[in-house]
């Protein structure tokens, strides 16, 4: 059988085009991370009830999952994904209204959730379409290198802009990237959808009831718990806990999403190159994210706890390519809606972590809060030993 995929080009034309669309997806998403040193005295918001602020996004995020992408499977990720930019948009711009209200802003990162719901799952479905199974990892990999790259942007560009000028000033900048996004998805003409790969083909279009797609699930959504942590919380844990200024704090917390722009890309890179033994990469990712998680807690040295912590955010997050490449592989035709069911697992896993964290960092202490983690991380690693991972081709 021909496999009519774009040529390469147009393929990775469209595959950096996804990428920007995730980096404008997460700048929308961590701005508040950063504004948050700010809105928290401003409204005398405690950590509790930030984390219900930041759970609550997770909330619609992970709700919408499943949906958004049954709704790329149906209509194209075009489409879908257009939408979904300019609802990005209009939601900051509610958050930046809320008055402090923490219902208010629980309400607006609700439906940012909802619209940030089909980043990835539509995503899963272009590159299942336009990328052959043999490119899959490292093109899963450079969308999602886009998390690196609006997190790392997020304090590097918004925290100056809010010393200046406030951090509603702050978020409006954060939305210039969505606008960007959203337009260039109105004017692309995508190329006719070619067959899938016949070893994936599904007749019933369902998601996989497979032991396997559940492990493969599990393990994502343990992945997701380790990740937000980092997503949520870091800026913070720096400036509060381990006592940087604002300017050291927009560096070191650049530090992990920088180390991400490389760590994702090149995971996928490997995933793909390996012939045998490739599942050891997201067991290296995820065992390796919470050694050094709970090396950095117990570090009494503030500035190598922050290179710990670091680099296990690159680490949790280099595993990304082979989670959706395995999942494409295990989906088939139905990668949209299988794509969003792994990835409603990674966001129950973070919708839990911003608000449990710093209930169990108030009662416990940070250390033991990020203990938790690394626990949780390698638990995700020790599941790949009975995942099947996406075959070398």
């Amino acid at each position: 059988m021909t496999h009519n995929h774009p040529p390469p080009s147009a393929r990775w034309d469209l595959v950096a085009l996804l990428t920007l669309t995730a980096t404008a997806s997460y700048l929308a998403r961590t701005n508040v991370s950063v504004a948050v040193v700010q809105m928290m005295p401003e409204f005398g918001l405690t950590q509790e009830a930030m984390g219900r602020v930041f759970s609550a996004f997770l909330a619609g995020y992970a709700l919408m999952q499943v949906p958004s992408g049954m709704l790329a499977d149906r209509f194209g990720p075009t489409r879908v994904l257009a939408i979904a930019a300019f609802g990005w948009i209009a939601c900051v711009f509610g958050i930046t209204a809320a008055a402090g209200s923490v219902a208010v802003l629980m309400i607006a990162r609700f439906l940012l959730g909802v619209f940030e719901a089909p980043t990835f799952p539509s995503a899963g479905v272009a590159v299942s379409r336009w990328v052959p199974l043999a490119q899959r990892g490292r093109a899963n990999g450079t969308v999602i290198a886009g998390i690196g790259v609006g997190s790392a942007i997020a304090p590097l560009l918004l925290g100056p802009v809010m010393n200046g000028w406030g951090w509603r000033a702050a978020l409006w900048v954060s939305t210039i990237p969505a606008l960007i996004a959203g337009l260039a998805w109105l004017l692309v003409k995508t190329p006719a959808v070619p067959p899938v790969e016949p070893s994936t083909v599904r007749k019933d279009g369902r998601i996989p009831r497979t032991l396997e797609f559940y492990l493969l699930t599990l393990s994502y959504t343990l992945q997701g718990y380790v990740g937000y942590i980092f997503v949520f919380w870091f800026y913070y844990y720096l400036v509060d806990v381990r006592h940087f200024d604002l300017l050291r704090s927009a560096l070191f917390g650049s530090l992990p999403w920088l180390l991400s722009i490389v760590s994702i890309p090149l995971g996928g890179f490997i995933f793909d190159r390996l012939r045998t033994g490739r599942r050891w990469v997201p067991i290296i990712g995820l065992a390796g994210s919470g050694l050094l998680t709970a090396i950095g807690a117990y570090a009494p040295n503030a500035y190598f706890a922050a290179v710990c912590m670091a680099f296990a955010t690159a680490l949790v997050l280099c595993v990304e390519g082979p989670f959706w490449a395995t999942m494409t592989h295990l989906a088939g035709p139905s990668s949209g809606a299988a794509g969003g069911f792994m990835n409603m697992g990674s966001n129950i896993g973070g919708l839990i972590s911003p608000a449990l964290t710093p209930i169990l960092a108030t009662k416990f202490g940070w250390e033991a809060a990020l203990l938790v983690s690394a626990g949780l991380g390698l638990i995700g690693a020790i599941l790949w030993i009975w995942i099947p991972p996406a075959p070398a081709k």
